[in-house]
C-alpha cells in the first residue's frame, strides 16, 4: 500500500520510516533507510553522498591475479588431477625409478591445455562485457541531449531512449511521444514473452519530452531497495510536494526494449548489478555429469588396486631381500636399509612410481575433446534438429553433459510455448445461443480416436480466410452473411465488441493486407484480426478515438468508416478477470463494452437471461473440452444521467492517491451490471509439429514425462490427452483443491483452518490413491497410471511429513500433470525426483519461469526460436522445438553415452594392460622395483602410441543407425539401466586386460630365454622389454577396432598410424645416443630384435592369442546373451548402411534460401551463460554476416552493439 507522502513498510522496519526532505539537517542529502531508497533525479550531486553502484557489469569468472589460483583450484576438484600431481612429486625424490619427466610432462600439459580453455572462454564473456557496457545512450545534461557509454550512466541522471533500443538500466519512465503517455515494451528476453507490453507514464510528468522542459523537473524517487521482483515495484514520485504513487507500469527494467514509440524520457533507478534483471542472473550451477561422477569412483577403485599391488610388492621385497641378500656378501653395516619394514616402506612408494600409469592422465584431456566435437560438429550441425521457419539450429551450450542425454528416466516439461506454439487463432465463436465455427481441434481429434471413431472434417467453404490469429470457417457469418441470422443485431454487437473493446496499437498501412497490430497478448490480437475479417476493420487509434471500417451494416456491399469516441477504459487485472470500455458512437448512443472470464460475465448479467446463459454455458463446455481458450462478450446501453453521474465518480477513484486500483475496482462494479450477453468466442493455441508422436516416442523408450503448468486442470488435463501423455486406458489420480470439503473451510475464512483442512484432505487421497498404484502394480496386466495435481494441493503435498508419499505415487505413474504451479513449485518437483528417487532427469521450457526447474534438473533444456532468451541462457542445450528431442535424446544421447562408457573402459584396459606386465616382471626381479620399460616408452604410451584410436572411437562409434535409433526407442532403455558402465563390464575388461597382459609377458619373456641375436647373444632386458612393448602397442590399438561396431577409414588411420608411430620412434630413439641420457640401455635395440626371425614370428603370434580370448567372448556374448542393439543388429544386417545420411551435407538437402539462413545461423555467436541485457543476447549476426560476404537483416539487438562499435573506414570491393 503507498501513502502520501512516504514510502509504506512493514511493521518490522516501521522505525526506519523517512522523514520528509524538509526537516532534515543534513543539506539535501537523507541518510539512507534500510528498506528504501531516495533518489533526486537531474542532481548527480545530490546523489554522489549515497554511494550509488554504477552501471557497468562483469560477468567474468577471473580476473588477473584470480585465474591461476581459482583455475588451478578447479583442475585439482578432480581426484586424478591431485594423484598426478602428488606421484609427480614422489618422481623427484631418490627413491623413483623413473625419470621425473615420465609424469610432470603429461601433468603440465594437460594443465595448460584445461587452462587456457578457461582463459579463451572468460576472454569472450569480458569481450561481451566490454561491447555492452561500451553502447550508448543519450542523457540530458546543459539542455541538450549528449551521448555517454552505459557504463558511465549513473542513478538518477534523466536519459532518452528510442525506437528499438535496449534500456541501459532500470528506469522511470516520465514521458512518451505517443498519445496518453504510453509506450510499447518488448520483455522477451526477460519472460520469453514475445507480445509487447503497455507502459503508462504518470500524467503529471508527460510533458517533460524535449530537453527545454526536461531540465526543469527535479523530482525525487522513494522507492523499495533494489531486489530480483521482476513484476513488482513500490514507491513514490515527489515532484513540486506532491506525492504521486509510482507502480510496476512506471518501471523499464533492463534488457528490455522499446518498440512502436519513437522516443522516451525516464529517470535512472537502479543501474548495473543492481538492475532486477542482474539479480536475477544468478550463476548457473556447475552441473557434472552421473557417468563423470561413477568415473571417479573407478578411479578410486582403480587406486585401490593400485595399493594392493604396491602392498604386495612391499612385503614381497621385504621377505626377498631379508632372507637372500647373503649371495651379495654385504655386511650390515653396509647395507643400506636396516629392516625389513624399512624396506617395506621405501619399496611401496618406489612401486607406487612405477606402477602410476595404472591411472590414465590423458583420460580427462581425451573424453573433453570428444565431448567438444561432438557438441560443435555433431549436435549444433544436426539438420534434423534445424528449424528452418525460425532459422535456429540445435545449440549445446555446454559439453559436459552429452552422455546424460542418454540416460535421462524423467523429462519435466512447461506447457505454453514448449509443447503449444503459443500462437493463438480465433476458431469459434457462440453469438445469441448460436454455435459457429466449422473446423476440428486437434485435441477433438485426439478424443475421436480414443474413442475409436472416425473424424469427417468438413471441406473449407470456397469464400474461407485463413492468415495468422484466424482459423474461422463458417459461411453463416463471413462476408456479410451474418444479415441473415436470427440474431443480427447480436451479431453485429460482438464484432464491434471486438474491434473496440482493447488496447491493440495498428501499425503500418491502414488497409486490411498490410496493418500489423501490436498486442499485449496473442490472444487480444487474434480477437481484433477476427472482427477485420468479418468485416469490421479496426484501422487507426487516437488517445480518444477508435476508427473502425465497417462493411454490410446498412446494406450488404456498403463500407462506411466510423469513429467511436473511447471515454473509459476499465483495463484488466487478475483480480477483475475482465475488461471494459466506455464509448460513445457518432449518432451519441452511450455503449458499454464488456469481455472477460465466463464466471465473471455470469454474474454480472441482467435478469431475465437465463435461456442464453444456459445455451451459452453448454457452448463453453464444449469448447473448453475441445481445448479452446474461451472469453465471453457482453454490453450494456447506457444513458446519458447514469453514465454522468457515474464518470465523475471514476475521475475522482483515478485520482486517488491511496489504494487507487481498489477503488477503481469499486466503481468499475458500479457500471459493470445489468449487462446483455453477446456470446463467446474460443481460441486455439495449436500444440507444436509432432508433440505426440516425439511423447509417444519418448514414452516407449522409457522416459516419464511430467508436465509442471501454470493452466487450470481442465485445460492441462485435455492438452496432456492432445499429446498422447494420458489415455482412457490409464487410471487417474487427480488431487485437486476443488472438493466441498476445501470449499466450506474456504467460505468460513480462517486462514489456518483451510490450511489444516487442505493437509489433511490431500494426506488422505494420496495414501489412498498410493495404496491404490500398489495393487495396479502387483497385479500382472495392471493399467498404466497416471497422477494430475494441483499447485495449492502440491503446497501441502511437498511437506517433508507427505514428501515421501508423493514421490512414491509419482514413480509409480507414467505420466504426472501438475496444474496451477509456481516457479519454485517447479523447481521442487524437479529436485524431489532428482535427490528422491536417485534418477536423471531432464526440464524443458521456453520462458522465464521455468528458469529454476531447467537449473534444478541434471540436464536444462532451453526451447529457443520465436521465444526469448532467458530459458536458453539458463540451460545446458538449446532446441527450437520440443519434438527434436527425438533426435537429440534417442540419437545423439544415446550415442553419446555409448562413446564415452567405451571410451572410459577402454583406457581402463589399455592402462591395466601395460602396468600388469610392469606387475608381473616384479615377481621376476625379487620385487626390487627395477622398471620394465624405457622412460620414454612408457611416458609417450599414452599420450602418443595409443591416444588416436580411442579419440576416433569416441567421435565414430554407432552401434545402430540414426533412423533405427527412432524406430526402435526401447534401445534408449539400455542408457537408463546403465548397462555399457555396471561393475560387471568393468569386471569383463579387467579380466581381458590380466589375459592380455598374461599372454604378452609370458609368451615372450619365456620364448626368449632360448633365444639368440644374428651375433649369436642371447636376448638381454631391453631386448625383451622392447619386443613386449610391441606387441602390446600392436594388440591393444587392434582391439580398438574388435570392439566398434561402425568402422571408418578414420579407425584405419589412426590405428596403422598408432602402430607405425611407434616403430618410427623405436628407429630413431634407438638409433642415437648422447653421454648424458638414459637411453644407452636401448641403443641399437630395435635393429637387433628385427634382424631376428623370432622377432616377426612373435609379432605374429602373441597379438592374435592375446585377442583370441576377446574374440571368443564377444562371439558367445552375441549369440547367447546379447544386448538389445546387437538383436537390432542382427535385424537390419542385410539392410545397407544409412549412417551416410546421418551426417550433415547441407548443400544436398537444403533449398538455397534455407542454406542461406542456415550459413546466417552458423555465424559466430555468444555462448556466454551471463551478459548485460538478460542473461545474454544473440550477438553479431550482422557484422558476422558482413564480414563472410552472406547477407543477414539487421536484428533489434544489434542496435545498442553498433554504437559501441568503433567505426572503421571502408575498404573498397574490389570489382
Amino acid at each position: 500500500m503507498v501513502r502520501s507522502g512516504n514510502l509504506s513498510v512493514d511493521s518490522s522496519s516501521a522505525s526506519h520510516r523517512r522523514t520528509p526532505s524538509r526537516t532534515v539537517t543534513l543539506g539535501h542529502i537523507q541518510p539512507q533507510a534500510p528498506s528504501c531508497r531516495t533518489v533526486y533525479c537531474n542532481d548527480r550531486d545530490s546523489n554522489k553522498p549515497v554511494g550509488f553502484k554504477g552501471n557497468s557489469i562483469s560477468t567474468t569468472k577471473y580476473n588477473v591475479f584470480t585465474f591461476l589460483p581459482k583455475g588451478l583450484f578447479e583442475q585439482f576438484r578432480r581426484i586424478a588431477n591431485i594423484y598426478f600431481l602428488g606421484i609427480s612429486c614422489l618422481s623427484m625424490t631418490p627413491i623413483s625409478p623413473v625419470s621425473p619427466i615420465t609424469n610432470v610432462a603429461p601433468l603440465s600439459m594437460v594443465l595448460l591445455v584445461s587452462l587456457i580453455k578457461e582463459a579463451f572462454e572468460d576472454w569472450k564473456r569480458f569481450q561481451n562485457d566490454m561491447s555492452i557496457n561500451n553502447s550508448t545512450v543519450e542523457i540530458l545534461q546543459d539542455q541538450q541531449w549528449l551521448p555517454i557509454p552505459w557504463r558511465k550512466l549513473q542513478v538518477g541522471d534523466i536519459v532518452k531512449i528510442k525506437q528499438d533500443a535496449f534500456f541501459p538500466a532500470d528506469i522511470l519512465f516520465l514521458s512518451s511521444t505517443n498519445p496518453d503517455g504510453i509506450c510499447y515494451v518488448e520483455t522477451a528476453n526477460l519472460d520469453g514473452e514475445t507480445n509487447l507490453k503497455i507502459r503508462k507514464a504518470l500524467e503529471r510528468t508527460w510533458d517533460y519530452l524535449v530537453p527545454e522542459k526536461a531540465s526543469e523537473f527535479k523530482g525525487e524517487i522513494q522507492c523499495e531497495q533494489p531486489n530480483n521482483s521482476l513484476y513488482t515495484f513500490t514507491g513514490n514520485l515527489v515532484i513540486q510536494k506532491q506525492t504521486l504513487p509510482l507502480s510496476p507500469d512506471q518501471l523499464l527494467l533492463r534488457g528490455c526494449s522499446l518498440r512502436n514509440t519513437e522516443y522516451i524520457v525516464g529517470a535512472v533507478v537502479f543501474t548495473g548489478h543492481e538492475t532486477k534483471v542482474m539479480m536475477n542472473a544468478m550463476n548457473a550451477p556447475s552441473k557434472r555429469s552421473t557417468l563423470e561422477k561413477k568415473l571417479d569412483k573407478l578411479i578410486i577403485t582403480i587406486f585401490c588396486v593400485l595399493i594392493t599391488m604396491c602392498l604386495i610388492g612391499a612385503i614381497g621385497c621385504s621377505i626377498v631381500t631379508d632372507s637372500e641378500d647373503l649371495y651379495l656378501g654385504l655386511l650390515k653395516k653396509d647395507w643400506e636399509y636396516r629392516n625389513r619394514l624399512a624396506i617395506g616402506f621405501f619399496t611401496f612408494f618406489t612401486l607406487i612410481t612405477l606402477f602410476s600409469s595404472i591411472i590414465p592422465i590423458s583420460l580427462y584431456v581425451s573424453i573433453e575433446m570428444i565431448k567438444f566435437i561432438q557438441s560443435t560438429q555433431f549436435i549444433n550441425r544436426d539438420l534434423n534438429m534445424y528449424h528452418a521457419e525460425t532459422n535456429t539450429p540445435a545449440s549445446a551450450r555446454t559439453s559436459n553433459l552429452n552422455e546424460e542425454l542418454g540416460q535421462v528416466e524423467y523429462i519435466f516439461s512447461d506447457k505454453t510455448g514448449t509443447l503449444t506454439r503459443n500462437l493463438m487463432e480465433f476458431f469459434k465463436c457462440s453469438i445469441g445461443g448460436i454455435s459457429y465455427g466449422c473446423g476440428v481441434t486437434e485435441i477433438e481429434r485426439g478424443i475421436a480416436q480414443r474413442n475409436g471413431l472416425k473424424v469427417h472434417e468438413e471441406e473449407r467453404s470456397t469464400g474461407a480466410i485463413r492468415e495468422k490469429g484466424f482459423n474461422f470457417d463458417d459461411p453463416r457469418l463471413m462476408r456479410g452473411a451474418w444479415r441473415n441470422e436470427p440474431n443480427p443485431d447480436l451479431c453485429k454487437e460482438l464484432f464491434r465488441c471486438l474491434a473496440i473493446c482493447h488496447t491493440v496499437l495498428p501499425e503500418g498501412d491502414e488497409s486490411p493486407e498490410k496493418i500489423v497490430y501490436q498486442a499485449a497478448s496473442p490472444d487480444e490480437a487474434a480477437l481484433v484480426t477476427a472482427a477485420k475479417n468479418f468485416g469490421f476493420f479496426f484501422y487507426r487509434r487516437t488517445p480518444t478515438t477508435v476508427y473502425v471500417r465497417e462493411s454490410h451494416v446498412e446494406k450488404m456491399g456498403k463500407i462506411q468508416d466510423v469513429a467511436y469516441e473511447i471515454l473509459n477504459v476499465l483495463e484488466f487485472n487478475s483480480t477483475r478477470k475482465r475488461q471494459s470500455v466506455v464509448c460513445r458512437y457518432p449518432d451519441g448512443r452511450l455503449v458499454l463494452y464488456c469481455k472477460g472470464a465466463d464466471n465473471v460475465i455470469f454474474e454480472r448479467l441482467a435478469d431475465g437471461m437465463d435461456d442464453v446463459r444456459k445455451v451459452t454455458r453448454e457452448h463453453l463446455e464444449h469448447f473448453g473440452s475441445s481445448g479452446l481458450r474461451t472469453l465471453c462478450l457482453a454490453y450494456r446501453d447506457l444513458d446519458p444521467e447514469t453514465y454522468n453521474s457515474w464518470n465523475e465518480k471514476f475521475i475522482q477513484a483515478k485520482s486517488a492517491l491511496r489504494d487507487r486500483e481498489k477503488k477503481l475496482d469499486e466503481v468499475a462494479e458500479l457500471i459493470e451490471k445489468d449487462l446483455t450477453l453477446i456470446g463467446s468466442t474460443a481460441i486455439e493455441d495449436k500444440l507444436q509439429e509432432g508433440v505426440p508422436n516425439c511423447i509417444e516416442t519418448l514414452s516407449r523408450a522409457g522416459i516419464k514425462i511430467w508436465v509442471l503448468t501454470g493452466d487450470k486442470m481442465e485445460t492441462a488435463i485435455n492438452i496432456a490427452y492432445a499429446c498422447n501423455l494420458i489415455n482412457n486406458d490409464m487410471k487417474q489420480f487427480i488431487i485437486s483443491s476443488e472438493t466441498d470439503a476445501i470449499r466450506e473451510a474456504e467460505e468460513r475464512g480462517d486462514q489456518v483452518e483451510i490450511a489444516r483442512v487442505i493437509k489433511e484432505e490431500v494426506k488422505k487421497e494420496l495414501r489412498k490413491s498410493l495404496e491404490e498404484a500398489q495393487l495396479y502394480m502387483h497385479t500382472v496386466a495392471g493399467p498404466k497410471l497416471a497422477l494430475v495435481i494441483d499447485g495449492k494441493c502440491l503446497m501441502y503435498a511437498l511437506d517433508p511429513s507427505l514428501r515421501v508419499t508423493l514421490l512414491n505415487l509419482s514413480l509409480n505413474c507414467t505420466s504426472v500433470v501438475c496444474c496451477r504451479v509456481s516457479p519454485l513449485q517447479k523447481a521442487q518437483v524437479t529436485s524431489l525426483v532428482r535427490k528422491g528417487a536417485k534418477k536423471i532427469t531432464l526440464s524443458i521450457g521456453d520462458g522465464a519461469n521455468d528458469v529454476s526447474m531447467i537449473q534444478a534438473a541434471h540436464v536444462g533444456l532451453g526451447i529457443s526460436g520465436m521465444e526469448g532468451m532467458q530459458a536458453v541462457m539458463a540451460s545446458d542445450f538449446a532446441i527450437a522445438q520440443f519434438r527434436f528431442l527425438t533426435d537429440l535424446l534417442l540419437v545423439h544421447g544415446r550415442w553419446s553415452y555409448l562413446r564415452i562408457c567405451k571410451v572410459v573402459m577402454y583406457f581402463f584396459y589399455k592402462n591395466l594392460t601395460f602396468t600388469l606386465t610392469q606387475f608381473w616382471f616384479t615377481f621376476r626381479t625379487g620385487f626390487s622395483g627395477q622398471r620394465f620399460y624405457d622412460d620414454w616408452f612408457q611416458s609417450l604410451y599414452n599420450v602418443f602410441f595409443t591416444a588416436l584410436p580411442v579419440i576416433v572411437l569416441g567421435l565414430f562409434e554407432k552401434d545402430v543407425s540414426a533412423s533405427l535409433s527412432k524406430r526402435y526407442p526401447e534401445l534408449y532403455r539400455e542408457g537408463i539401466r546403465n548397462s555399457f558402465f555396471k561393475w560387471r563390464v568393468v569386471a569383463v575388461w579387467a579380466t581381458s586386460a590380466v589375459y592380455q597382459s598374461l599372454v604378452c609377458y609370458l609368451f615372450v619373456t619365456t620364448s626368449s630365454f632360448g633365444a639368440i641375436n644374428s651375433s649369436g647373444k642371447i636376448f638381454g632386458l631391453w631386448d625383451v622389454s622392447t619386443l613386449v612393448f610391441t606387441c602390446l602397442v600392436i594388440a591393444v590399438n587392434v582391439r580398438i577396432l574388435l570392439m566398434s561396431n561402425s568402422i571408418t577409414r578414420w579407425h584405419y588411420i589412426t590405428v596403422g598410424g598408432s602402430i607405425l608411430a611407434w616403430l618410427v620412434f623405436a628407429f630413431i630413439y634407438c638409433g642415437i645416443t648422447t653421454p648424458r641420457d638414459r637411453n644407452e640401455n636401448v641403443y641399437f635395440v630395435i635393429y637387433v630384435l628385427m634382424s631376428t626371425f623370432y622377432f616377426y614370428f612373435t609379432l605374429l603370434l602373441v597379438p592374435v592369442v592375446s585377442l583370441l580370448g576377446d574374440f571368443i567372448f564377444q562371439g558367445v556374448e552375441r549369440w547367447f546373451f546379447p544386448y538389445d542393439y546387437q538383436i537390432v543388429q542382427e535385424i537390419h544386417r542385410h539392410e545397407s548402411d544409412a549412417s551416410k545420411a546421418d551426417h550433415l551435407e547441407i548443400e544436398n538437402e537444403l533449398t538455397p534460401q534455407e542454406a542461406r539462413s542456415y550459413a546466417i545461423s552458423q555465424l559466430p555467436r555468444e555462448l556466454s551463460k551471463h551478459t548485460g541485457f538478460a542473461f545474454d543476447s544473440p550477438g553479431y549476426e550482422s557484422f558476422f554476416a558482413s564480414q563472410l560476404g552472406v547477407y543477414a537483416p539487421q536484428k533489434a539487438w544489434d542496435v545498442a552493439r553498433r554504437a559501441s562499435m568503433r567505426s572503421r573506414p571502408k575498404v573498397p570491393k574490389k570489382k
